[in-house]
């Protein structure tokens, strides 16, 4: 793979609804076919990391904290045509630099193929702890 540039890492929540659909969709995800509720989305989010080529949007990762115990990771997305390319590795380790002084990072991984890769960030599963999702689309 060529990339267009550098690699290039933003904090923004400020994107395009063409943008995070795309991405979104690069990897299957439900919610790309809601792009206006991603705008919005990230920019009530609490940090935002991003990744680009050039002006093309190729990865996320977004969370949710309070500032003192506890964030969630909610989205760590890298469209596959640059997956391979550590740009996951690079976002995780920009957010998690965020969140060295709390008591708690969580997050709740959708495909377990990805446990492997958040155990190398420290996380870890608990026999008492399993998430719950409604969704509230068709």
């Amino acid at each position: 793979m060529f990339f267009k540039k550098k690699i290039e890492y933003k904090q923004t929540t400020e994107f395009t609804a063409d943008q995070l659909q795309r991405l979104f969709l690069s990897v299957n995800w439900e919610s790309g076919k809601y792009p206006e509720k991603l705008v919005r989305a990230m920019l009530n989010s609490s940090r935002v990391i991003s990744a680009w080529d050039g002006d093309k949007l190729i990865g996320l990762v977004r969370a949710l904290d309070d500032g003192e115990t506890v964030a969630f990771l909610h989205y760590l997305l890298v469209d596959p045509a640059y997956q391979g390319y550590h740009i996951g590795d690079n976002l995780m380790k920009q957010i998690m630099s965020f969140y060295e002084n709390l008591l708690y990072v969580k997050i709740i991984p959708s495909d377990p193929k990805t446990i492997p890769f958040y155990e190398k960030y420290g996380f870890r599963q608990y026999d008492n702890y399993s998430a719950m999702v409604r969704k509230n689309f068709s």
